[in-house]
C-alpha cells in the first residue's frame, strides 16, 4: 500500500505535482497550534519526499518545493490579512495581494531546501534495494539539514520573520508528548528540535519501494524512537522538578480585550485607560506588588504627558509598580517628532523608573521599508516610522529580579531575547507585552503564544506574557503554564513569579550555534557518504552505474 501510494505520488508531473505539493504544505500546518495534530507531519513530509523523487532536475525540485511553501506559508500566514481589515477602507484592498506576495517570497525558502536536496539525485527502480534505502536516507538527511539552515536564515534575512519553526508543533501542552519533547530545547534550541522533527517526519519515505526490507524499517523508525527517548527524559525532568516562586512578589496581569478598531479611536483612549485602572484595582488582594498591562495599553506619550502618566500610576499598589506599554514621543532639534513603541515602569506616584524602546520593528506595520519607493502608508497610520531602540536589554527594577523586556513579535526570535553581554548578567525572567487584537480569533495569537513558551524553555527562565486580547499567561522555565487568560477574554489574573528553572542552559550560552552545527554536521555526513558511494560504484552498471562524479 505504501509502495503503491509512493509510486503514484512520485509519478505526478506538471500542475498535478505542484498542486499535490501545495496541499501537502497546507496540511502540515494542522500540526501547529491551535489544532496540534502532530502526526499529520508523518503524512505531508513523506509526500513531499516522494514528489521530489519524481523530479528529474534541480529546477523541477525547486518548483515543487516552492509549491509546498505556498501551501505551508499560506496556511501559516493567512491571519496577517486581519491586520489590513482593521482599517479596511484604507488598507483592505491590499490584504490578499500583500499576504500573497509574502507567501510567494517565503516559498523561495522551501524551494531552496528542495533544490539543495536534489544535489543527491533521487533513486530509481533500477537501483538495488539496499541502494534505494541508502540513497533515500542520504536525501532525507540532506533535506533535514537544509530545512534547518533555511529556518535559521529566514529568522534574520531582510530583518527576519521566523514564524512557526517546525519545533513549534511540540509547544501545545495539551498533547501528551508536547511538553516532555520540549525539554530538549535548553540543550539544542528550537532549530535543533526542528531538525529532529523533520528527520523523524520524513524518515518513513524510505518505505516507498522496499517496505519489506528490514533496513528500511530501521531507518523509518529510528528517529521516532529517538524522539520517544527524548520525551521520556523530558517527562522525567518535569516529574523531578517543581516550580519554585520568588517570595514577596505577586503580579496582576490585566487583559482589557479592547478591539483594535476601538483602540484606533482617539475619542476612546481616556475610557480605555480608565478600564485598565478599574481592572487593576478590582478585588485586588493586599499582596499584589506589581501590575502589568499589555503593549500600547496607554495611547498617550507618558514621557511628556504627566497628567495621564500619574493617572495610569494609580493602578499600581502603594509602594508597588505599574509596567505598561505606551508610545514615547521625542522631538529633535528641527522639531521633527520621533515615536517609539515603549515599555514604561512607573511607581504608584507616577515617577518613571525605566523605559525600554522596542528594537525589532515590524516591517510595513511599524515602519515602511524603501519608503522613497513604496507610495503607501504603514498599517499603523500617522506619525511616520517608529524609531528603533537598542535591545535586547536587562532591566533591574526595585522589588523585581532582573528581566528582559520583549515587545510583541520580538519574542519569536530564538537566541535574541536576552542580552548576551550585559553588566547586569543574565535575566531571571522574560516579560513580553503584546497586542494580538490585530489578528482577531485566528491561529496567529495561539502561535505567537507558542513562540513565547519556546523562548522560556530555551533560556530556562519563566516568561510573563501580557496581551491586550489574549493570551496572557505566566509560564515557568520548563514551559508549564502557571496561570492564563484565554483569547478574547476580559479580566485579570494574580500570579506569583516563578524562579528560573535553570540559571544557565547550553542554548542560553551558545545560542543558535548548537543547532547550526548539528544541521551542518548532518548535511556534511550525507554529502560525504554520497561521494563515497559514487567513488565505490560509478563503474558498476548494477550498483550506482547511472551516477557520475
Amino acid at each position: 500500500m505504501i509502495a503503491r501510494g509512493a509510486e503514484l505520488i512520485g509519478g505526478l508531473t506538471g500542475w498535478r505535482r505542484l498542486t499535490a505539493s501545495a496541499i501537502a504544505g497546507a496540511v502540515s500546518i494542522a500540526a501547529f497550534p491551535p489544532i496540534s495534530i502532530v502526526p499529520v507531519l508523518w503524512l505531508s513530509f513523506p509526500v513531499l519526499v516522494w514528489l521530489l523523487n519524481g523530479c528529474s532536475s534541480r529546477q523541477e525540485a525547486a518548483s515543487t518545493g516552492w509549491a509546498f511553501g505556498l501551501g505551508y506559508f499560506g496556511a501559516s500566514f493567512y491571519w496577517i490579512t486581519n491586520a489590513f481589515y482593521v482599517d479596511s477602507e484604507a488598507f483592505g484592498i491590499f490584504a490578499i495581494p500583500a499576504v500573497a506576495g509574502l507567501v510567494a517570497f517565503f516559498g523561495l525558502y522551501t524551494a531552496l531546501v528542495c533544490a539543495i536536496t536534489h544535489t543527491i539525485p533521487p533513486p530509481s527502480r533500477d537501483d538495488m534495494p539496499d541502494d534505494h534505502v541508502f540513497i533515500t536516507t542520504l536525501r532525507i538527511l540532506l533535506f533535514g539539514s537544509a530545512w534547518i539552515v533555511v529556518e535559521w536564515l529566514r529568522g534574520w534575512f531582510l530583518t527576519g520573520f521566523p514564524w512557526n519553526p517546525l519545533a513549534t508543533v511540540w509547544s501545545e501542552t495539551a498533547t501528551p508528548f508536547g511538553l516532555p519533547v520540549l525539554q530538549s530545547v535548553p540543550l539544542i534550541g528550537t532549530y535543533g528540535l526542528s531538525l529532529l522533527t523533520v528527520l523523524a517526519a520524513t524518515a518513513p519515505a524510505v518505505l516507498a519501494h522496499r517496505p519489506r526490507l528490514a533496513r528500511a524499517w530501521v531507518v523509518a523508525c529510528a528517529p521516532i524512537m529517538f524522539l520517544s527517548l527524548i520525551a521520556a527524559g523530558g517527562a522525567l525532568r518535569l516529574a523531578l522538578s517543581d516550580t519554585q516562586f520568588v517570595p514577596g512578589i505577586k503580579l496582576r496581569l490585566v487583559q482589557a480585550n479592547i478591539s483594535q478598531v476601538d483602540k484606533s479611536r482617539p475619542s476612546l483612549w481616556e475610557t480605555h485607560l480608565r478600564d485598565h485602572i478599574q481592572l487593576s484595582t478590582k478585588n485586588r488582594p493586599g499582596d499584589v506588588t506589581h501590575v502589568i498591562w499589555g503593549e500600547a495599553a496607554v495611547h498617550f506619550f507618558l514621557n511628556v504627558d504627566e497628567q495621564h502618566r500619574r493617572l495610569a500610576a494609580t493602578a499600581a499598589p502603594s509602594g508597588g509598580m505599574l509596567i505598561t506599554g505606551a508610545d514615547r514621543g521625542t522631538r529633535d532639534e528641527s522639531g521633527q517628532l520621533q515615536v517609539y513603541n515603549t515599555l514604561y515602569a512607573l511607581t504608584h506616584l507616577g515617577d518613571m523608573l525605566a523605559e525600554y524602546d522596542k528594537s525589532h520593528l515590524v516591517p510595513f506595520g511599524e515602519y515602511l521599508p524603501l519608503r522613497w519607493l513604496i507610495p503607501f502608508e504603514k498599517l499603523t497610520r500617522g506619525m511616520g516610522d517608529f524609531g528603533a531602540g537598542k535591545g535586547p536589554v536587562t532591566l533591574d527594577l526595585p522589588g523585581l529580579p532582573p528581566f528582559s523586556p520583549q515587545i510583541c513579535y520580538e519574542i519569536i526570535f530564538p537566541g535574541s531575547v536576552t542580552a548576551r553581554e550585559s553588566e547586569k548578567g543574565r535575566p531571571d525572567w522574560l516579560l513580553n507585552l503584546t497586542n494580538d487584537a490585530w489578528f482577531g480569533f485566528s491561529t496567529g495569537p495561539y502561535q505567537h503564544y507558542a513562540a513565547a513558551r519556546l523562548r522560556a524553555v530555551e533560556e530556562g527562565i519563566p516568561i510573563v506574557r501580557v496581551a491586550n486580547s489574549g493570551i496572557s499567561a505566566v509560564i515557568d522555565g520548563a514551559g508549564r503554564t502557571i496561570s492564563e487568560i484565554g483569547l478574547g477574554e476580559r479580566g485579570y489574573l494574580d500570579a506569583p513569579l516563578p524562579r528560573p528553572a535553570s540559571k544557565f542552559t547550553p542554548f542560553g550560552f551558545m545560542g543558535n550555534t548548537i543547532p547550526l552545527i548539528l544541521a551542518l554536521l548532518v548535511g556534511g555526513i550525507a554529502l560525504k557518504q554520497w561521494r563515497r558511494y559514487l567513488i565505490e560504484n560509478t563503474d558498476n552498471p548494477f550498483r550506482g552505474g547511472r551516477y557520475h562524479l
